[in-house]
């Protein structure tokens, strides 16, 4: 995923779908300028992370 498309999908009012290595995450916040997304295991809220959001993939 790219850095726009991650942004659009964090200020979107529906829930789009989006995967780490095939587990359901929710994004949190993203720096643009490292291309870097804050996320957590959706079922695990406690389990946040940093990654690189090339990593994320938007399930469709």
């Amino acid at each position: 995923m790219n850095v726009n498309r991650a942004q659009e999908i964090l200020a979107a009012d529906e829930k789009i779908e989006v995967e780490l290595n095939g587990v359901p995450i929710w994004i949190d916040s993203i720096d643009s300028n490292k291309a870097i997304a804050k996320i957590h295991v959706e079922e695990n809220p406690s389990d946040s992370r940093l990654v690189a959001v090339r990593e994320l993939e938007e399930v469709t």
